[in-house]
Protein backbone atom coordinates (compact mmCIF):
# COMPACT_ATOMS: atom_id res chain seq x y z
CA UNK A 1 0.00 0.00 0.00
CA UNK A 2 1.18 3.27 -0.98
CA UNK A 3 2.08 5.74 1.51
CA UNK A 4 -0.59 8.57 1.45
CA UNK A 5 -0.53 11.82 2.63
CA UNK A 6 -3.30 13.85 1.35
CA UNK A 7 -7.00 12.34 1.63
CA UNK A 8 -10.40 14.45 -0.05
CA UNK A 9 -13.31 13.14 1.52
CA UNK A 10 -17.04 13.58 -0.76
CA UNK A 11 -19.39 14.77 2.04
CA UNK A 12 -23.28 13.35 0.87
CA UNK A 13 -23.68 9.89 1.74
CA UNK A 14 -19.65 8.79 2.54
CA UNK A 15 -19.83 11.71 5.98
CA UNK A 16 -23.45 12.81 6.48
CA UNK A 17 -26.83 10.81 5.44
CA UNK A 18 -27.85 13.00 2.73
CA UNK A 19 -30.85 10.73 2.12
CA UNK A 20 -32.25 10.93 5.55
CA UNK A 21 -31.53 14.86 5.32
CA UNK A 22 -33.47 14.65 2.05
CA UNK A 23 -36.13 12.92 2.96
CA UNK A 24 -36.52 15.40 6.22
CA UNK A 25 -36.34 18.43 4.10
CA UNK A 26 -38.78 17.20 1.68
CA UNK A 27 -41.35 16.48 3.94
CA UNK A 28 -41.19 20.14 5.38
CA UNK A 29 -41.43 21.40 1.71
CA UNK A 30 -44.03 19.66 0.07
CA UNK A 31 -46.10 20.57 3.76
CA UNK A 32 -45.55 24.37 3.88
CA UNK A 33 -46.19 24.36 0.28
CA UNK A 34 -49.40 22.54 0.60
CA UNK A 35 -49.11 19.61 -1.43
CA UNK A 36 -49.06 16.05 -0.22
CA UNK A 37 -45.34 14.50 -0.71
CA UNK A 38 -46.57 10.94 -1.79
CA UNK A 39 -44.43 7.94 -2.63
CA UNK A 40 -44.89 8.79 -6.38
CA UNK A 41 -44.26 12.56 -6.32
CA UNK A 42 -41.48 11.67 -4.06
CA UNK A 43 -39.93 9.21 -6.69
CA UNK A 44 -41.02 12.16 -9.75
CA UNK A 45 -38.65 14.09 -7.41
CA UNK A 46 -36.09 11.99 -7.41
CA UNK A 47 -36.33 10.91 -11.21
CA UNK A 48 -35.69 14.88 -12.10
CA UNK A 49 -33.26 16.09 -9.71
CA UNK A 50 -31.11 12.79 -10.57
CA UNK A 51 -31.16 13.64 -13.80
CA UNK A 52 -30.28 17.03 -13.21
CA UNK A 53 -27.51 16.46 -11.26
CA UNK A 54 -26.33 13.87 -13.80
CA UNK A 55 -26.62 16.33 -16.65
CA UNK A 56 -24.47 19.23 -14.50
CA UNK A 57 -21.75 16.65 -13.37
CA UNK A 58 -21.47 16.43 -17.83
CA UNK A 59 -21.10 20.19 -17.80
CA UNK A 60 -24.95 20.02 -19.67
CA UNK A 61 -26.43 22.53 -17.48
CA UNK A 62 -25.34 25.00 -14.56
CA UNK A 63 -26.23 24.76 -11.02
CA UNK A 64 -28.21 27.36 -11.08
CA UNK A 65 -30.50 25.84 -13.59
CA UNK A 66 -30.71 22.87 -11.46
CA UNK A 67 -31.30 24.30 -8.49
CA UNK A 68 -33.81 26.96 -10.30
CA UNK A 69 -35.82 23.82 -12.83
CA UNK A 70 -36.05 20.73 -10.68
CA UNK A 71 -39.36 21.41 -8.52
CA UNK A 72 -40.88 23.98 -10.70
CA UNK A 73 -40.71 20.35 -13.47
CA UNK A 74 -42.06 18.21 -10.20
CA UNK A 75 -44.79 20.88 -8.74
CA UNK A 76 -46.25 21.63 -12.59
CA UNK A 77 -46.77 17.82 -13.30
CA UNK A 78 -49.02 17.99 -10.19
CA UNK A 79 -50.63 21.18 -11.62
CA UNK A 80 -49.01 23.61 -9.33
CA UNK A 81 -47.38 26.49 -10.71
CA UNK A 82 -44.29 27.89 -8.36
CA UNK A 83 -41.20 30.34 -8.48
CA UNK A 84 -38.86 27.71 -8.55
CA UNK A 85 -35.69 29.19 -7.50
CA UNK A 86 -37.28 30.77 -4.37
CA UNK A 87 -39.21 27.04 -3.27
CA UNK A 88 -35.71 25.96 -4.28
CA UNK A 89 -34.09 28.07 -1.65
CA UNK A 90 -36.33 27.11 1.02
CA UNK A 91 -35.66 23.33 0.35
CA UNK A 92 -32.04 24.40 0.55
CA UNK A 93 -32.78 26.33 3.87
CA UNK A 94 -34.31 23.19 5.58
CA UNK A 95 -31.62 20.97 3.74
CA UNK A 96 -29.02 22.83 5.69
CA UNK A 97 -30.98 22.07 9.05
CA UNK A 98 -29.88 18.24 8.71
CA UNK A 99 -26.50 16.79 9.35
CA UNK A 100 -27.10 13.01 10.36
CA UNK A 101 -23.68 11.77 10.37
CA UNK A 102 -22.87 7.97 8.75
CA UNK A 103 -21.86 5.67 11.70
CA UNK A 104 -18.67 6.05 12.77
CA UNK A 105 -17.57 9.14 10.42
CA UNK A 106 -16.49 11.89 13.05
CA UNK A 107 -14.98 9.08 15.54
CA UNK A 108 -13.27 8.27 11.48
CA UNK A 109 -12.31 11.95 10.82
CA UNK A 110 -10.76 12.64 14.28
CA UNK A 111 -8.33 9.59 14.15
CA UNK A 112 -7.43 10.09 10.38
CA UNK A 113 -7.12 14.20 11.33
CA UNK A 114 -3.93 13.14 13.49
CA UNK A 115 -1.96 11.42 10.65
CA UNK A 116 -3.25 12.54 7.22
CA UNK A 117 -4.12 16.16 5.74
CA UNK A 118 -8.23 16.18 5.19
CA UNK A 119 -10.17 18.26 2.80
CA UNK A 120 -13.16 18.33 1.25
CA UNK A 121 -14.66 18.06 -1.75
CA UNK A 122 -18.19 18.26 -2.62
CA UNK A 123 -20.54 19.48 -5.40
CA UNK A 124 -23.43 21.43 -4.14
CA UNK A 125 -24.52 24.49 -2.78
CA UNK A 126 -21.94 26.41 -0.54
CA UNK A 127 -24.24 28.22 2.29
CA UNK A 128 -25.84 24.54 2.57
CA UNK A 129 -22.75 22.70 2.91
CA UNK A 130 -20.27 24.67 5.05
CA UNK A 131 -23.87 24.70 7.10
CA UNK A 132 -24.11 20.96 7.60
CA UNK A 133 -20.15 20.75 7.82
CA UNK A 134 -19.91 22.62 11.38
CA UNK A 135 -23.41 21.83 12.48
CA UNK A 136 -22.46 17.60 12.02
CA UNK A 137 -19.14 18.51 13.79
CA UNK A 138 -16.87 17.20 11.27
CA UNK A 139 -15.51 21.16 9.94
CA UNK A 140 -12.25 21.46 12.41
CA UNK A 141 -11.11 18.39 11.18
CA UNK A 142 -9.96 19.81 7.42
CA UNK A 143 -7.77 22.14 6.37
CA UNK A 144 -10.05 23.26 3.28
CA UNK A 145 -13.34 23.14 1.56
CA UNK A 146 -13.89 22.65 -2.07
CA UNK A 147 -17.44 23.23 -3.40
CA UNK A 148 -18.33 23.10 -6.97
CA UNK A 149 -19.79 26.50 -6.57
CA UNK A 150 -16.87 28.30 -5.05
CA UNK A 151 -14.37 26.61 -7.76
CA UNK A 152 -16.75 27.47 -10.51
CA UNK A 153 -16.61 23.73 -11.52
CA UNK A 154 -17.90 20.16 -10.64
CA UNK A 155 -16.75 16.67 -10.49
CA UNK A 156 -15.78 14.31 -12.10
CA UNK A 157 -14.61 17.52 -14.21
CA UNK A 158 -11.09 17.94 -14.90
CA UNK A 159 -10.95 21.45 -14.03
CA UNK A 160 -12.09 20.80 -10.92
CA UNK A 161 -9.73 18.54 -9.39
CA UNK A 162 -6.54 20.98 -11.16
CA UNK A 163 -8.29 23.77 -8.94
CA UNK A 164 -8.12 21.51 -5.97
CA UNK A 165 -4.63 20.71 -6.24
CA UNK A 166 -3.36 23.74 -7.03
CA UNK A 167 -4.57 25.31 -3.39
CA UNK A 168 -3.29 21.86 -1.24
CA UNK A 169 0.66 22.66 -0.13
CA UNK A 170 2.87 20.68 -1.48
CA UNK A 171 0.91 18.37 -3.50
CA UNK A 172 1.43 15.03 -4.68
CA UNK A 173 -1.05 13.21 -6.62
CA UNK A 174 1.07 9.62 -5.89
CA UNK A 175 0.05 10.43 -2.22
CA UNK A 176 -3.24 11.37 -2.79
CA UNK A 177 -6.62 9.14 -2.39
CA UNK A 178 -10.25 10.38 -2.78
CA UNK A 179 -13.00 8.32 -0.92
CA UNK A 180 -16.57 8.69 -1.96
CA UNK A 181 -19.44 7.29 -2.58
CA UNK A 182 -20.41 8.27 -6.46
CA UNK A 183 -19.16 6.50 -9.14
CA UNK A 184 -19.75 9.16 -12.02
CA UNK A 185 -18.51 11.87 -9.90
CA UNK A 186 -15.86 10.84 -7.21
CA UNK A 187 -14.26 7.89 -8.98
CA UNK A 188 -14.35 9.21 -12.38
CA UNK A 189 -13.38 12.15 -11.50
CA UNK A 190 -10.33 10.82 -9.38
CA UNK A 191 -9.76 8.47 -12.00
CA UNK A 192 -9.68 11.45 -14.83
CA UNK A 193 -7.34 13.40 -12.35
CA UNK A 194 -4.80 10.10 -12.14
CA UNK A 195 -5.12 9.88 -8.42
CA UNK A 196 -6.26 6.11 -6.03
CA UNK A 197 -10.08 5.83 -6.02
CA UNK A 198 -11.56 4.39 -2.84
CA UNK A 199 -15.18 3.65 -3.74
CA UNK A 200 -17.59 3.90 -0.40
CA UNK A 201 -19.91 0.86 -1.29
CA UNK A 202 -21.89 0.23 1.71
CA UNK A 203 -24.61 -1.44 -0.37
CA UNK A 204 -22.43 -4.04 -2.74
CA UNK A 205 -23.70 -2.37 -5.78
CA UNK A 206 -21.30 -3.94 -8.86
CA UNK A 207 -19.43 -1.44 -10.52
CA UNK A 208 -19.46 -0.84 -14.52
CA UNK A 209 -16.53 -1.27 -16.51
CA UNK A 210 -16.23 2.37 -17.16
CA UNK A 211 -15.06 3.58 -13.79
CA UNK A 212 -13.90 1.31 -12.05
CA UNK A 213 -12.16 2.12 -7.95
CA UNK A 214 -8.73 1.63 -7.44
CA UNK A 215 -10.21 0.49 -3.76
CA UNK A 216 -13.26 -0.81 -2.55
CA UNK A 217 -15.24 -0.53 0.93
CA UNK A 218 -18.41 -1.36 2.78
CA UNK A 219 -17.71 -0.10 5.78
CA UNK A 220 -15.92 3.70 6.56
CA UNK A 221 -13.59 2.18 9.32
CA UNK A 222 -12.89 -0.12 6.17
CA UNK A 223 -10.20 2.56 5.62
CA UNK A 224 -8.36 2.53 8.42
CA UNK A 225 -6.88 -1.06 7.68
CA UNK A 226 -6.38 0.25 3.69
CA UNK A 227 -4.11 3.35 5.56
CA UNK A 228 -2.45 0.88 7.90
CA UNK A 229 -3.88 3.39 10.61
CA UNK A 230 -3.91 1.28 13.91
CA UNK A 231 -7.63 2.53 15.71
CA UNK A 232 -7.38 3.96 19.23
CA UNK A 233 -11.06 4.22 19.74
CA UNK A 234 -12.28 1.38 21.83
Amino acid sequence: MKNYKTLLFDIDDTLLDFKATEQAALKKLFKEQKLELTAEIELHYQTINQAMWRAFERGEVTQKEVISNRFTEVFKAYGKEIDGAKVDQRYREFLAEGHHLIEGALNLIQELHEKFDLYIVTNGVSTTQYRRLEDSGLRPYFKNVFVSEDTGYQKPMPEYFSYVFERIPNFEKNETIIIGDSLTSDIKGGNLAGITTCWYNPGGTIAGQEDQPTLEIRKLEEILILLNVTSTVH
